[in-house]
């Protein structure tokens, strides 16, 4: 493989639709409510995660899939081979070396999480395979795990003081968005899954019941979001952050629903989009609120 080939699969950009969770826990830190944030260190926390960790989670899973079709950002995906298995590997080995710089949580967080990402890929186990319970894990594990860890990494919290309502039901948001998001990044890789006989979640649900699991749970998120900030005046600066992405949502989703063919690589791409980016513009304007 050349360089720009394994660059490819390590799909570094699809980090910025993860980005929101890591925003989220940073805009939430009571040392950045203090004014004694040490953004240094958030830099370094920032960057092993999604430059690092992510990447290399994205890697190992482009070299035992080898897909044919599209995936993640990838319209068309050049072939893989050993190369980026040992990339993958590198990459995460880095981010734990670096990462005991942070402290052994982050180091155990990047642990685990490796080692799920490589369960969900991995032929031997390869969770993919099980849609429910590839869902939960990547709901939890990119949601309200990440979430939970970057705020510890952050303020160098003791473990127990993220067992309190508060950080909990902010992982729960985090989780409840990524069951809303995650099967419809599936939707379009229906015949490639199947291909290889991995039912996804997005899969069982159909093409349809994709849509309707992204509604459902995108609206309890919001329920929740309201919960969370109490119904302050902040809390409507969410819903107008992911008005465009949620009017493409219901402009799309029409679509669907009169054709399933229009459930295409480029609609998710830019339906993920959207959200992403109204996501993370939410949560950059709760920083800037809060760091002001």
């Amino acid at each position: 493989m050349t360089f720009r080939t394994v660059w490819l699969h390590l799909r570094v950009p699809f980090s910025f639709f993860l980005l929101p969770v890591f925003l989220f826990a940073l805009s939430q830190s009571e040392q950045l409510h203090r004014g004694t944030l040490d953004w240094g260190r958030v830099a370094v926390i920032g960057a092993v995660i999604h430059l690092l960790l992510y990447p290399a989670s994205n890697a190992y899973n482009s070299y035992f899939d080898k897909d044919e079709g599209s995936i993640g950002i990838l319209e068309t995906p050049p072939p893989v081979d050993k190369t980026l298995f040992y990339v993958a590997w590198a990459l995460d080995l880095l981010a734990l070396v670096i990462g005991v710089w942070i402290g052994w949580p982050f180091v155990a967080y990047l642990l685990i999480y490796g080692l799920i990402s490589k369960a969900y890929s991995h032929p031997i186990i390869r969770l993919k395979k099980y849609p429910i319970a590839s869902w939960l894990v990547i709901g939890l594990f990119q949601g309200g795990f990440t979430y939970l860890m970057s705020l510890q990494a952050i303020d160098g919290l003791p473990i127990l003081e993220l067992a309190k309502p508060r950080p909990l039901l902010a992982a729960l948001l985090c989780t409840l968005n990524l069951l809303a998001i995650y099967p419809i990044t599936q939707v379009y890789q229906h015949e490639e899954d199947g291909r290889r006989g991995d039912l996804t979640m997005s899969r069982l649900l159909g093409v349809r019941g994709t849509f309707l699991n992204t509604l459902i749970w995108f609206t309890l998120s919001l329920a929740g979001f309201y919960a969370y900030f109490r119904g302050e005046t902040v809390f409507w600066l969410f819903p107008v952050c992911l008005l465009p992405g949620v009017l493409y949502f219901l402009f799309w989703a029409n679509r669907v629903f009169r054709d399933e063919r229009q459930a295409d690589f480029r609609s998710a791409m830019t339906m993920t989009l959207l959200a992403g980016t109204g996501l993370n513009v939410f949560f950059l304007f709760l920083l800037v609120l809060t760091d002001s």
